[in-house]
């Protein structure tokens, strides 16, 4: 049948989502310089880049949350709407966070039709109709979920099924997900993949945001890449290299090594095994771990390097005995530790630096000298209990003297210093109990860069007086620090650098889950 030449060429649909030319400044920091990208009706695009590189500002601009200084956001073919208009957002895009924004509480039903009406244009809720219109909802995307359950009882992935649901009930056709798989099984993921699958088939176009490379080569149709707020590659994903990948992701100047900063010289011998852990096991939200070994020498600082959710910090966690293993153990200086108790590792000479420190760091209306000596109130205790302020004092000064803490006195408290000084008094705690071992996680997360050098310096000298130090960290510039460093990939030792100077590229990809040769 002969065709109608006046019909015209088929209207390509707009893209469900489009940044064009979009800056965005906070004070001195350029977070995005002029990208544009957008996702298309029925694709998954994939958003790649290392921490910093402006991913997290660039989904504020999509999803409404902040306004880009230049450029313009448009969503269907249309301007964005104003940032008050909440419910115009919501209708037409959602993001489903890497940490989960259900209400527990709630059941799965009421989280899906969360502080909307479902009793027509009045504001009563109509029970039946709500249960009803969710268990529709689950059928139609192939959902397998009880409506009626608590959200507070659902796994991990359950609650992603919950977030995606909203979004779809809502009506948006252009979904963000934000590191979807960081904390799921390997049998989770595979259901998100086949899930978003059927996402695109029903004309949902998806921004797929993850560290993890080799799925953006499973799931995704393009990729683009942002380095340092700039988008320095985009294309379809068959036509870009797995080694062309990571290089944007570092750059195109020539490799550089991890230990480019200034190496902190080591000093002292090795001594024997301080802290041992064996096929270690954990089930955790915050990364499951499996079949974990790793053993840490007096006088080594072994690095831990993890993406969020790859059961490194789960495997410090369960070090200092804040979670129980379900299967495995840890030794501490030759013994064996007490499964799930922190004061018995503390006894047995661990030293700490949580991840948070706000949430597990210091006590944040005791004074400098008190939070200093925390750990060692034993030792300063007379009879009765009572604590000899001028030991305190003694200590407190020299612990504050080595990290070179700015405070007016010893007695200010520990939340009117900045953060930097916060993170030197987690630490100087942890030191002040001369522990045998020291277990560190993310020790330089938000502080300034003075306040890194001198961290980082006072970790050395720890390293070097004999101290055995685990440090947990995916920040390359922590490194410098250590003696061999261990990679890990979805809760297991994917890869190992047994000697300094480390390739960064090399260790990008390991981190990233690819064996790459660059």
């Amino acid at each position: 049948m002969q065709q109608d030449s006046s019909a015209g060429p088929a209207k390509v649909p707009a893209p469900v989502g489009e940044a064009e030319h979009v800056f965005k400044t906070f004070g001195e920091t350029r977070a995005l310089i002029d990208v544009s990208l957008d996702v298309r009706p029925g694709e998954c695009h994939g958003l790649v880049g290392r921490n910093g590189a402006g991913k997290s500002t660039l989904v504020s601009l999509l999803t409404g949350l902040t306004r880009p200084d230049r450029g313009s956001i448009r969503l269907e073919g249309q301007p964005a709407p104003s940032l008050a208009d909440r419910g115009a957002w919501l209708e037409r895009v959602a993001c489903v966070y890497q940490r989960s924004m259900v209400v527990p509480p709630l059941t799965v039903a009421e989280n899906v039709f969360l502080n909307r009406p479902t009793a027509g244009d009045t504001p009563l809720v109509n029970w039946g109709s709500m249960r009803s219109q969710a268990h529709e909802l689950m059928l139609d995307w192939g959902f397998d979920l009880d409506v009626d359950q608590e959200a507070g009882r659902l796994t991990v992935e359950q609650r992603q099924v919950v977030e995606i649901a909203r979004a779809l009930s809502i009506g948006a056709r252009f979904l963000i997900l934000d590191e979807p798989t960081a904390a799921l099984e390997k049998s989770a993921v595979e259901r998100l993949f086949e899930r978003v699958t059927r996402l695109r088939e029903g004309g949902v176009g998806v921004l797929y945001i993850s560290h993890h490379l080799e799925e953006i080569y499973e799931i995704c149709d393009r990729v683009s890449v942002l380095r340092d707020g700039e988008l320095v590659l985009s294309g379809a994903v068959r036509d870009i290299a797995q080694g062309s990948l990571v290089a944007a992701m570092v750059g195109s100047a020539p490799p550089r090594r991890a230990t480019e900063i200034e190496a902190v010289e080591k000093k002292g011998a090795i001594g024997e095994n301080r802290l041992v852990v064996d096929h270690l096991s954990v089930l955790s939200r915050a990364g499951s771990v499996a079949d974990v070994s790793l053993s840490v020498r007096a006088g080594e600082c072994v690095g831990l390097v993890g993406l969020d959710g790859s059961g490194s910090a789960t495997v410090a966690d369960t070090i200092v005995g804040l979670l129980k293993p379900d299967s495995g153990s840890v030794s501490i200086n030759g013994a064996p530790a007490r499964p799930g108790k922190v004061d018995a590792a503390l006894g047995r000479g661990v030293g700490y630096v949580p991840q948070d420190r706000h949430a597990r760091g210091f006590a944040p209306q005791l004074g400098v000298d008190e939070n200093l000596t925390l750990t060692v109130l034993d030792r300063l205790s007379r009879l009765l209990g009572i604590v000899s302020f001028r030991r305190r004092a003694a200590i407190a000064e020299k612990q504050s003297e080595n990290l070179q803490i700015v405070a007016h006195s010893l007695s200010q408290p520990v939340s009117s210093l900045s953060g930097g000084n916060q993170q030197k008094v987690v630490v100087g705690r942890a030191l002040a109990q001369d522990p045998s071992v020291l277990v560190v996680v993310n020790p330089t997360v938000g502080v300034d860069v003075a306040s890194k050098e001198a961290l980082l310096d006072t970790l050395a000298r720890a390293r070097d007086q004999g101290v055995a130090i685990l440090l947990v960290s995916d920040d390359f510039e922590d490194l410098r620090v250590c003696t061999r460093l261990m990679v890990m990939v979805r809760g297991r030792i994917a890869a190992v650098f047994d000697q300094a100077p480390w390739d960064r590229q090399r260790l990008i990809a390991a981190v990233e889950g690819l064996d790459v040769a660059v």
